[in-house]
């Protein structure tokens, strides 16, 4: 059940598989981390944001009457980021600026997912230190009624 949807669900089903192959003791080479980014004109200027709530989103692909222009670019991105590589980039929008406007606004995106790299790598060792504990019998066990 999704309680809330504000934009994101396929980036955080990404991050949510990699941290779970983790808990579960499954190696990865590296972890797979995924961000959006997004590029539209707002008052003149060009602004590439990451991490594009629902109404950024609609407002950049023209659904759910956003009205998005020749300028808006969405891009889901997820990466591998500690190797570098790029393992799914989906843009949906025209592409008014080229290769360009398309390389400007991965970039942004591919700094987002190190962003959530290094939230996730801190969640994985706060979580092996919690195991590390409870493996050796020092784990603080709360009851709660």
């Amino acid at each position: 059940m999704v309680l809330a949807d504000d934009g994101g669900r396929l980036e955080a089903a990404i991050n949510a598989a990699t941290l779970a192959l983790l808990d579960a003791g499954i190696p990865l080479k590296d972890m797979v981390c995924a961000c959006s980014a997004g590029r539209w004109s707002a008052g003149g200027s060009d602004e590439i944001v990451v991490d594009l709530n629902r109404r950024e989103i609609q407002a950049a692909t023209g659904t759910g009457g956003g009205g998005g222009t020749s300028d808006t670019i969405y891009l889901p991105v997820a990466t591998m980021p500690q190797r570098g590589n790029v393992v799914l980039a989906q843009c949906e929008s025209r592409l008014s600026g080229g290769a360009e406007a398309f390389g400007e606004v991965l970039d942004v995106a591919m700094k987002g997912c190190q962003m959530v790299m290094e939230i996730m790598a801190a969640a994985v060792r706060e979580r092996g230190a919690g195991v590390w504990k409870a493996k050796e019998g020092k784990a603080d066990v709360m009851l709660v009624e």
